[in-house]
């Protein structure tokens, strides 16, 4: 209810003595009082009506608005029963503090402004509640009618005032508008929050919600502008929780023919008829494409990638939400058509995009290693077999690093020989070779295990060697002779340079 909405009401007979610059403010309630300082009982908004027996002297007037004003109230409504008419002190106490004062006519009393108040107040909230009840029925029934992430943003937006969108724990945008570097900001303060909803503050405030109860590695977040009751903000991620969940249920059966196709393929199906269910997925058998496999296990674990992760969940997060990802034996599989309409284009970019995003999970989740790994460009349902085994070496050689993306072009080098190679099998190669130069330089504060790296990196060139060292020629010729020694290996020889080489590299 407002001032000018009380001043109205012809059965109070109000009259205003000060403040009609202010006939817009809100009232929210009425406190009759004849305390001297009634703050505690005050938190702003009220109409106080009071009956002036707080006021033995002209100087009260001003402690008694001081006190009003101070707590943010409405107005002030002065009767007249005590002294027939309100003193002038008070009404220039309420002029000087800006606050509107009405005078109570000796004939009303406090209890019929009282009443009519809280009809009018109780009736503005009821509105509101109805206004509210009809908002909430509105953006449930458009969910329910199928309405997509978008259009569900736009009719809270307007309905609400609320600007949201939804981030995937990788940084990518889902649905709404953010530029893509806030989006990873935003991923990243999802993925390191102690407990959501949180408030951070990216070019302004933004509140984080958690939609649904997916693993943080495979979750999304509802972001919304600014700092939003945290009701709404429940019931905004309830649907879009409800969105996901219907979108994952029509993907359980493009997931179903993807893992018959990989299954087929790998098994040596006919041609003809992985064609079929190659096109039945997406992609034409002329077009080129790709294939990642990924995993996503928890940091230290020694059974292995994490079950509750290998569903496809992580890798399609990775790419897009358009590319479904199958679960194989170890690894969840994709075929990721390489083509204009993708937010890729190409496999470069596509290699960078899966770079990028397992960054912004390794850098939230530092329980959680994500590994992936890319085959070369293909073409033909007949190239799948050996694009799922090349993607898997790639994979393979990422576990073995600790985690990152590794695309085919690395592996067709000795590191794909070391990456087959169990891990106590490597150690144990290179201990035995090595061993005895790390001794030395313990011992000796020597550098012979990198004079060796150095060396031969420069192709078995002593001066090379002596220059990236930063040391005399003779000095490298003397370590490489105690190398020789220590391991009984011959740097002239080629296999025996390749035995060192390869120690270095799999210690």
């Amino acid at each position: 209810m407002l001032l000018h909405d009380l001043l109205a009401a012809p059965e109070l007979r109000l009259t205003l003595l000060t403040g009609d610059e202010r006939l817009d403010r809100e009232i929210k309630g009425v406190l009759i009082t004849d305390l001297p300082d009634p703050r505690r009982y005050l938190s702003g908004g009220e109409l106080v009506l009071t009956g002036l027996m707080w006021r033995q002297s002209p100087d009260d007037s001003a402690r008694f608005v001081d006190a009003l004003a101070e707590a943010g109230v409405a107005a002030l409504g002065a009767g007249d029963a005590r002294l027939g008419t309100v003193p002038g002190d008070l009404v220039e106490a309420c002029r000087a503090r800006g606050l509107p004062l009405l005078e109570v006519p000796v004939e009303v009393s406090f209890g019929a402004v009282t009443e009519l108040v809280g009809r009018r107040v109780a009736a503005a909230q009821a509105g509101d509640l109805r206004g509210a009840l009809g908002r909430h029925r509105r953006i449930v029934a458009a969910v329910a009618e199928g309405a997509g992430l978008g259009e569900l943003f736009t009719l809270v937006e307007a309905e609400l005032g609320v600007t949201a969108a939804v981030v995937s724990a990788c940084g990518a945008v889902v649905a709404g508008d953010l530029p893509q570097e806030r989006a990873v900001r935003l991923a990243r303060d999802y993925l390191a929050a102690v407990r959501l909803p949180v408030v951070v503050n990216r070019g302004g405030p933004f509140t984080l919600f958690a939609v649904g109860r997916s693993h943080r590695a495979a979750g999304w977040a509802l972001v919304c502008r600014g700092e939003v009751d945290v009701e709404i903000g429940y019931e905004l991620a309830a649907c879009v929780a409800m969105e996901r969940t219907r979108a994952e249920e029509g993907r359980r059966v493009e997931r179903r023919l993807a893992e018959q196709l990989i299954a087929l393929a790998c098994a040596g199906g006919d041609l003809a008829e992985l064609s079929a269910r190659l096109r039945t997925c997406g992609i034409d058998p002329a077009e080129p494409y790709a294939v990642v496999t990924a995993t996503a296990s928890r940091r230290g674990a020694k059974e292995g990638p994490d079950p509750a992760l290998l569903g496809g969940q992580v890798v399609e997060e990775l790419l897009d939400r358009g590319v479904v990802a199958a679960a194989g034996a170890d690894a969840s599989v994709a075929l990721v058509p390489l083509r204009g309409d993708t937010p890729w284009g190409d496999r470069a970019a596509l290699a960078a995009l899966l770079r990028a995003r397992t960054a912004v999970l390794a850098g939230g989740l530092s329980s959680i290693t994500v590994s992936a790994g890319l085959s070369g460009a293909l073409t033909g349902a007949q190239a799948i077999r050996g694009g799922v085994e090349e993607a898997g070496h790639a994979r393979r050689m990422a576990e073995a690093r600790g985690g990152g993306v590794v695309t085919s072009d690395e592996i067709y080098t000795h590191a794909l020989l070391l990456a087959t190679v169990p891990g106590d099998v490597r150690s144990s190669f290179a201990e035995r070779l090595l061993g005895p130069l790390f001794d030395y330089d313990r011992r000796h504060g020597a550098e012979l295990v990198r004079t060796l790296g150095a060396f031969l990196d420069c192709t078995g060139s002593w001066n090379a060697c002596a220059e990236r060292l930063h040391v005399h020629v003779n000095t490298v010729r003397y370590r490489i002779r105690r190398v020789e020694e220590l391991t009984g290996k011959d740097l002239s020889s080629m296999a025996d340079r390749v035995d060192l080489f390869l120690a270095l590299r799999a210690g």
